[in-house]
């Protein structure tokens, strides 16, 4: 009954399983020297078909502040959507580990354009002791809006990246969700096409608090063993995080439990589209839902104990009070109880009518 995020989650049975294991095994190399840790890079190379460079975290806020602090200077710029998680929800955790600034860009649907980044990059003059220099773009992967990028889209996003010398970063806090919603490789929809760095989440699709940032580039990895024990993110038993990643890639684990998330929010999409004064905002592509709900709707369904968040927009229509919620299915989400919130918004809607 609780569509507010796919942080309320548990975690999967497997993921808890191989903490269990993890434990129970003695004494293992500390800070990261372990055999889990130490497996990881093979098994992401295997991933994404390419040698990469692995530093598992706890969090996600974590992933990305280290990550873009890897990439930019500190008199550097960060070219972010709007609704960026790393503008909107961090704290400005990006800009204390990294010393560099979020330069917001408008982003319809969530999602950069090469022309909207253009724009924003019209006016700074390179090389201008005075002004900030841009330095990398972050996108999300899926985005704030529950849309996706499509391997071209994020393809000219990587060719305006190299064409403008800057570092393409990707916040795929809902990687797995966004990449079986496309059907592509992993590595179609990073290093192919252009992205430079990953921040690979694992916590929101089943979890109990594991992250990892990945460098396509190892280069540009130099020098992160040291920002990441100076920002307090090296964690003493790093074994019990790679568990955590090891299972959640171990037999597709991680594609299936993003697979099941976003045919929940599907379900719920096509169960509502056509109750009278009930709009989408977005296109459902992976497990968000942003939907206008009357008022009278939205009120029947918080009385009914289901859970969910209104979303920030004041309501479209005053005579309706139809206003923007947000639906986020997970990896245990239950056909029952989706089909129970659309059983409840059903029956409002008649009863309006």
């Amino acid at each position: 009954m609780n569509f507010s995020s796919d942080n309320v989650t548990g975690a999967h049975p497997a993921i808890v399983a191989a903490l269990a294991e993890a434990a129970g095994a003695g004494a293992m190399p500390a800070y990261g020297a372990d055999p889990l840790t130490e497996g990881l890079g093979a098994r992401f190379a295997e991933i994404f078909e390419h040698e990469v460079a692995v530093f598992p975290v706890a969090t996600g806020t974590a992933a990305n502040a280290l990550a873009l602090s890897a990439l930019v200077p500190p008199w550097g710029g960060i070219l972010a959507g709007h609704e960026a998680h790393v503008e909107a929800d961090e704290c400005g955790a990006v800009e204390a580990l990294s010393g560099a600034r979020i330069m917001t860009v408008h982003a319809a649907d969530g999602k950069l354009t090469p022309a909207a980044l253009a724009a924003r990059l019209a006016p700074i003059r390179k090389g201008d002791q005075h002004q900030v220099q841009p330095a990398a773009i972050s996108i999300t992967q899926a985005t704030e809006c529950g849309t996706v990028y499509t391997p071209a889209e994020v393809a000219a996003l990587g060719a305006f990246a190299r064409e403008n010398e800057l570092r393409l970063h990707m916040d795929g806090a809902r990687f797995a969700n966004a990449l079986v919603g496309l059907g592509c490789t992993p590595a179609e929809i990073t290093w192919k096409a252009g992205v430079d760095v990953l921040s690979f989440g694992a916590t929101k699709n089943g979890a109990l608090a594991a992250e990892a940032v990945i460098f396509f580039e190892p280069t540009l990895a130099e020098n992160f063993l040291f920002r990441r024990k100076r920002a307090g993110h090296l964690v003493s038993k790093m074994r019990f995080l790679s568990a955590q990643l090891a299972a959640y890639l171990d037999g597709d684990l991680w594609r299936r439990n993003a697979a099941h998330a976003n045919r929940m929010a599907t379900d719920l999409a096509l169960g509502l589209i056509d109750l009278p004064g009930v709009d989408l905002d977005h296109p459902v592509d992976a497990n968000e839902v942003f939907v206008r709900l009357p008022a009278a709707i939205a009120d029947a369904l918080f009385r009914a104990g289901f859970h969910f968040y209104p979303w920030g927009a004041p309501p479209l229509d005053p005579a309706t009070e139809a206003g923007l919620y947000r639906l986020v299915t997970a990896f245990d989400t239950a056909p029952a109880a989706v089909a129970a919130f659309i059983a409840a918004a059903t029956r409002a809607a008649k009863e309006i009518a």
